[in-house]
């Protein structure tokens, strides 16, 4: 709105005292209309600057609480990840001293169950086994399967086994080619199958080769009388099979899942005669275990009643953890075995042998030796017996 040449002439003749009356309170009329415009102007200008401070005051508070609030979440992710960690590092305390308690300890305890299940369950294989405990309280153990072929012990295949604290968890293993049980037997006393094909097959193997052959008996052995069949005999047995008094419930004369032991006693670890002992402490908690022995010693064709000894411990301590057996062996009926070895003794029906071709040939013409099935045969690596 813009003044009029007119009232400026007005408000200059005002001013000078110049205005008839008349116009004089024309003039003041006017005045206060403007003072009263010129206050509610105020009143807007004074609310517009309140509304701007208001509005970066809002400004500032929303940027204080949005910096508070990813620095909260920082600050919350940052606690997170430091208590996921000490929780990882606590387990992983926690799980080392779990699997390193005992005297031998619970990791050495369950390598020798699972190494004994193998080797008292699986003709002629055997696994050397390494172990790491993992977080969270599980322990693996994994190795090479192997057989003894000749002289040379064989990789047949992989092995693998988890623990979640003393529970038995995944097993695996992982033949190579069809190695998965070529030691079957059968029972004397029931119908036999003929083995013509198998000496057949001997027969027809070159000279340079070893075999591993799994022999099946006109009677029971005694484990020394077993021992001296061998004597003298250019072959080596690497496994027997027992009686356990399951095998006569089957209504085929084959033994498919046959319970025994390797000529090599399975030692443990109450077995060896400590010679040397000596103890270095390890960091906190552990310690480094040195010490020296030796295991019973074996007459190559005897010690009979010490390998019996060794087989019934072994089956005692499967007995005992019976959930890492099953596992591993679901076929082994434990109890029944040992009560039906402790009435009648060991007696064996069966036998894997190793050698070369040419000499397990000559076992045909053994009136004791009533079938046989061809297992690995493998090119020369033989050291002849005497």
């Amino acid at each position: 709105m813009q003044m009029s040449e007119e009232f400026r002439r007005k408000l200059q003749l005002y001013e000078e005292g110049k205005l008839p009356a008349e116009e004089r309170e024309e003039v003041e009329r006017e005045i206060e209309k403007m003072e009263a415009y010129q206050s509610y102007m105020d009143e807007l200008m004074g609310k517009d600057r309140e509304a701007e401070a208001e509005t970066a005051d809002s400004l500032k508070e929303a940027s204080i609480i949005r910096k508070g609030k990813w620095k909260a979440r920082i600050n919350t992710s940052f606690t997170v990840i430091g208590m996921v960690f000490l929780v990882m590092l606590i387990c992983s305390i926690c799980t080392n001293l779990f699997y390193a308690a005992g005297e031998p300890n619970r990791m050495e305890h369950y390598k020798d169950i699972v190494t004994s299940t193998i080797a008292v369950t699986r003709p002629n294989v055997e696994v050397a086994l390494s172990s790491n405990s993992n977080l969270f309280f599980t322990m693996d153990l994994h190795g090479k399967m192997r057989r003894q072929i000749g002289d040379e012990r064989a990789v047949v295949g992989d092995f693998s086994f988890s623990f979640v604290f003393n529970r038995p968890g995944i097993g695996q293993m992982s033949w190579l080619n069809d190695h998965t049980n070529t030691a079957v037997f059968q029972f004397p006393n029931t119908f036999r199958q003929d083995s013509g094909q198998e000496w057949s097959k001997l027969e027809k193997l070159p000279e340079g080769t070893v075999t591993e052959a799994a022999l099946s008996f006109d009677r029971m052995f005694t484990t020394d009388e077993l021992l001296q069949q061998f004597k003298n005999k250019n072959m080596t047995p690497v496994w027997f099979a027992a009686d356990t008094g399951l095998e006569k419930t089957s209504e085929e004369s084959i033994v498919w899942n046959p319970v025994g032991f390797p000529y090599h006693p399975v030692w443990h670890h109450d077995d060896m005669r400590i010679t040397s002992y000596k103890e270095q402490k390890s960091g906190w908690f552990g310690k480094i275990v040195t010490k020296g022995g030796s295991y019973p010693a074996i007459d190559t064709y005897g010690s009979g009643e010490l390998r019996n000894e060794n087989f019934m411990k072994t089956l005692r301590l499967l007995q005992d953890y019976r959930s890492i057996t099953k596992t591993l062996a679901p076929s082994l009926q434990i109890d029944q075995t040992i009560q039906y070895l402790e009435t009648n003794g060991v007696k064996l029906y069966g036998a894997v042998v190793t050698g070369p071709t040419k000499e397990i040939l000559k076992l045909k013409q053994e009136p004791w030796v009533a079938g046989i099935r061809v297992g690995e045969v493998r090119l020369w690596n033989w050291q002849d017996r005497p």
